[in-house]
C-alpha cells in the first residue's frame, strides 16, 4: 500500500447504513459537481465507518449493527466510489490536463495515480471488510488496522487537493451549461448500468 502524504486525524467513528451513503445524479438539470461534492461526504463517511470497525475488530465487540455497516461500506467502494473516481476522469481532470499549467498538469498525474493507489488498496481491504460483514472468511485485524490506516488518509488528501485545485479549475473551465452537461452524462451512465444488471438478472 502507498503512504499518503499526510497523516490521518482523528474523527468521529460512525456507523453506516447502506441508506447515507447513496449518491445519485437523477435531476436532469442537476450541477455535476453537486454530485461530486456530494460523494466526497459519503466518502468521508465511509472512512471513518472503516476506523471504527477497526476499533470493533480490535475489542472483539462487533454487532450485527457493524456488519451491516461492514456490508454498506464494501458496497460503496466497490460500486460509488469507482463510479465517482470515473466522473473524474472524465470531466476534471482532462481540463487540467490540457491546462498547460505545470502545477494543474501535476497536479491532475498525481490524482489520477491516487485512484490508482485507492483502488489497489480497497482490493487489499475488501476480503477483510467482507469477512465482518458476513462472517465467512478471515479477518486479518493487522491488515486491516494498517490498511484503513492508510487508506483513510490518502482519501482525506486526496479529497482535499481535489476541492482546493481540480474542482475550481474544472468549474470555471466548463461554466454552468458546462456542469449541467456532465450532470446529465453522469445520470445517464448510471441509468444504463442499472438497467443492464436488471437485463442481467
Amino acid at each position: 500500500m502507498k503512504n499518503p502524504s499526510s497523516e490521518s486525524t482523528t474523527r468521529t467513528l460512525p456507523v453506516l447504513s447502506a441508506a447515507q451513503i447513496v449518491t445519485q445524479p437523477e435531476d436532469a438539470k442537476i450541477d455535476g459537481f453537486s454530485v461530486l461534492d456530494a460523494c466526497h461526504a459519503d466518502m468521508l463517511k465511509a472512512a471513518s465507518a472503516l476506523e471504527r470497525l477497526v476499533t470493533v475488530v480490535l475489542k472483539d465487540a462487533v454487532t450485527p449493527l457493524d456488519k451491516a455497516s461492514a456490508a454498506a461500506v464494501a458496497e460503496f467502494y466497490a460500486t460509488t466510489a469507482r463510479r465517482h473516481h470515473e466522473d473524474e476522469e472524465r470531466h476534471v481532470f482532462p481540463a487540467m490536463l490540457a491546462s498547460g499549467n505545470p502545477e494543474l498538469v501535476q497536479a491532475a498525474l498525481r490524482l489520477q495515480q491516487d485512484h490508482g493507489w485507492l483502488e489497489e488498496d480497497w482490493m487489499e481491504l475488501e476480503s477483510h471488510v467482507q469477512a465482518i460483514a458476513t462472517g465467512i472468511g478471515q479477518c486479518d485485524i493487522d491488515v486491516l488496522r494498517q490498511g484503513v490506516e492508510v487508506f483513510a488518509a490518502l482519501h482525506r488528501d486526496h479529497i482535499a487537493l481535489e476541492e482546493s485545485v481540480a474542482y475550481p479549475q474544472a468549474q470555471a473551465q466548463l461554466g454552468p451549461a458546462g456542469r449541467r452537461a456532465m450532470g446529465r452524462e453522469m445520470a445517464a451512465r448510471r441509468r444504463a448500468e442499472r438497467a443492464g444488471r436488471a437485463t442481467a438478472r
